[in-house]
C-alpha cells in the first residue's frame, strides 16, 4: 500500500516567514555638520556679545569714578570791603548811629566738567555776638564746567538788630573793633550730559574783625566747606 504524506505540503518541512523590522530613515551627515557648526558660530557671537557689554560696563564705570565724578564746588572769601560811615555814639541820650554795608566776594570753583548752576536759595547771614543783624538774597547764576565765578554780597547792618546787645556793641566801638560772622550758603546742582545729576550746598563761614578808626576789615577767619 502506498504511504500518504502530510497535507499542504506535498511532503516538506512546514514553512513561515518572520516580519523585518522598519529600516530607521537615513540621516545627513553633511547636515548634521552644518547644525554643529551653526551652534559654535551662535556660542561664539554670543560670548564676543558678553565680553563687549562687559568692556563697555568697565569703561563707563571708570568713567564716571574718573572723568566724569561729580566733585565737590569750592567757596572762597576774596575780598571784603565796608561802605557807610563809622558808628557814632549820640548823648547825652546814648544811642548809636550805624550806617555800615559790609561788602563780600565769595570765590566759587567749580572742578566738575559740566556747568554749576544754582537758582533761588541762595543766602548770606551776619551775626554780631550770636544776634542776626543782617542779611543778603545771592542772585541765580552759573559757574562753567572746570571754571571759576565770583557771587558778590552786600550785606547792611540793620541798627534796630543791635537793641539787645547795645552796650556790649558801645563797648566794641568804644574799644575800637567789632566782630562780626558772616555765614553763606549757595545751593547748586551740577548735571553731566543732562543725565547724572547731584545736589551740592557751597557753604563759607567767616569771622571778620571790623577797625572802627578807618572803617576797614582788621581780620579775617574763613571756613569754607561742600556738602553734596
Amino acid at each position: 500500500m502506498a504511504s500518504t504524506s502530510g497535507a499542504g505540503n506535498g511532503g516538506g518541512l512546514p514553512t513561515h516567514t518572520t516580519a523585518m523590522p522598519p529600516s530607521k530613515p537615513h540621516v545627513d551627515e553633511h547636515d548634521q555638520r552644518r547644525r554643529r557648526r551653526r551652534r559654535r558660530c551662535l556660542c561664539c557671537c554670543l560670548l564676543v556679545t558678553l565680553l563687549l557689554l562687559l568692556l563697555v560696563a568697565v569703561t563707563l564705570l571708570v568713567l564716571f569714578l574718573t572723568v566724569f565724578r561729580v566733585r565737590d564746588p569750592t567757596t572762597r572769601l576774596v575780598s571784603t570791603r565796608l561802605s557807610g560811615v563809622a558808628p557814632r555814639l549820640a548823648f547825652p541820650a546814648v544811642s548809636l548811629q550805624l550806617n555800615v554795608t559790609l561788602l563780600l566776594a565769595v570765590a566759587v570753583h567749580n572742578p566738575n566738567p559740566a556747568s554749576f548752576t544754582f537758582a533761588s536759595g541762595g543766602h548770606s547771614d551776619l551775626s554780631y555776638r550770636g544776634a542776626h543783624v543782617g542779611d543778603a538774597e545771592i542772585a541765580p547764576g552759573r559757574i562753567p564746567s572746570r571754571g571759576d565765578g565770583t557771587v558778590e554780597l552786600a550785606l547792611t547792618l540793620q541798627a534796630d538788630r543791635f537793641a539787645g546787645d547795645l552796650t556790649q556793641l558801645v563797648a566794641d566801638v568804644t574799644a575800637g573793633s567789632v566782630p562780626l560772622d558772616a555765614s553763606t550758603r549757595i545751593p547748586g546742582r551740577v548735571a553731566i550730559f543732562g543725565v547724572l545729576k547731584r545736589h551740592a550746598v557751597a557753604y563759607s563761614d567767616c569771622h571778620i574783625v571790623v577797625a572802627i578808626s578807618d572803617m576797614d576789615v582788621q581780620r579775617k577767619e574763613c571756613r569754607d566747606r561742600t556738602k553734596l
